[in-house]
């Protein structure tokens, strides 16, 4: 590509810290109205409207499938537009879900904000903001995604007791309303600073004869290797939903008590956040395929040493949130490594649907494994889904360093 192929807009530009740092904030604010609301205002609407909390607590999974559904759109649209507008849009889409679950009069309105709120989930969250500026930026996106994934690691922290505080304050409608606001009135004018504007996939020139095809941009999924990839990816997002439903379940079975269960559960953050600053240290020069095989090995070793030392809890919780902070970075420079800046954001669009429906449907089978068969089987379930996670990563691994040595 010469010079002059190069918009404007987007030459010469590199992300910056204030930039990644305000990018960071916006995914607090709208993981913190979306992903991790119900867990807050889920009892508050039960109690306050009488509806079945099987339902309430289930509008999640509804909206996480619809924003996996419309994935494969949002990378496209963001490939032929740039992510700037498509992430406005969806925290914009967020907001009205937001506001439309604050007025809900009945169950079947409540329902259809949590739709909106899913279609908006699909458009401004980790996978449109990462496809964003790895088609903004290309190789140098890298550090923007750890740096992002580091400042947005405290989503929970800062969010659930922000939440619960709020519910107290205005209840869990005013509670939805200043999460819109939130979302209006700082993401969206977040989201404008930071992200260039019309930063789109440009054409490129023939791949030279011998090139390796998984380089070679097309414009039509899936590319070589994507489908392993994408089932590399929701066997790792499985067992992270899985985690988050059942961990103080998992950990109260294994004999700890309720108030430990709670206390050791809040080493989930703080290791994801470690794992993250030491990939932005010491991570850069190696292949994001290594931090793919970290990442999955620690997670199965978490789970293993749960399942069969429990007295090494607090181990296992680490090493479980240290591999999947790291999840949360390979998902976004793995895809990069392998396909290039071209095809990226709609790579990123595709590999983000079957994670996200398998994520939805989690809470529903662990809910029904652990009360037929026992929670002891569903950690069983999640140590062969780990397994498989391991195998399958080494797989991906493997093609992906013979490629970059080629």
């Amino acid at each position: 590509m010469t010079p002059s192929t190069v918009p404007p807009s987007t030459a010469h530009r590199a992300p910056t810290l204030a930039g990644n740092a305000a990018l960071g904030f916006t995914q607090i604010i709208l993981w913190g109205g979306s992903f991790f609301l119900m867990a807050v205002l889920a009892d508050p609407i039960v109690q306050s409207t009488g509806w079945p909390q099987g339902v309430v607590v289930g509008a999640l999974s509804l909206a996480i499938l619809v924003s996996g559904l419309c994935s494969p759109w949002v990378g496209r649209r963001i490939r032929s537009h740039g992510g700037r507008s498509v992430l406005i849009a969806g925290s914009l889409i967020i907001a009205l879900g937001q506001v439309v679950m604050a007025l809900a009069p009945n169950l079947p309105v409540f329902l259809l904000a949590w739709v909106i709120i899913g279609l908006g989930m699909g458009g401004a969250l980790y996978d449109p903001l990462f496809a964003a500026i790895g088609q903004a930026y290309g190789a140098s996106a890298r550090g923007a995604m750890t740096q992002i994934a580091i400042a947005s690691g405290f989503a929970i922290t800062l969010c659930w007791p922000a939440s619960s505080g709020l519910v107290g304050w205005v209840g869990w409608r005013g509670t939805c309303l200043v999460y819109a606001a939130l979302a209006t009135l700082v993401v969206v004018p977040l989201f404008a600073f930071a992200l260039p504007a019309g930063a789109r996939s440009l054409p490129v020139p023939p791949a030279p004869s011998g090139a390796t095809p998984l380089n070679v941009p097309t414009g039509r999924g899936p590319l070589p290797g994507e489908r392993i990839l994408a089932v590399t990816f929701t066997s790792a997002a499985v067992l992270m939903t899985a985690v988050s439903v059942q961990l103080l379940l998992l950990l109260q079975a294994k004999g700890v008590a309720a108030s430990a269960a709670v206390a050791l559960s809040a080493l989930i953050g703080p290791s994801q956040v470690g794992a993250r600053i030491i990939e932005l240290l010491f991570g850069r020069r190696a292949h994001p395929a290594w931090a793919l095989l970290v990442s999955s090995g620690s997670v199965g070793l978490g789970l293993l040493l749960l399942a069969t030392a429990p007295g090494f809890a607090w181990l296992a919780i680490v090493l479980y949130g240290a591999g999947n902070g790291m999840r949360t970075v390979v998902r976004g420079t793995l895809p990069l490594a392998l396909y290039g800046q071209h095809d990226y954001a709609a790579v990123m669009g595709r590999l983000a649907l079957m994670p996200l429906l398998g994520q939805a449907a989690t809470p529903l089978v662990c809910g029904y494994v652990g009360a037929w068969f026992g929670l002891d089987s569903l950690l069983e379930l999640m140590l062969a889904i780990a397994a498989l996670n391991i195998a399958l990563s080494i797989t991906v691994a493997h093609r992906a360093l013979r490629i970059s040595a080629a």
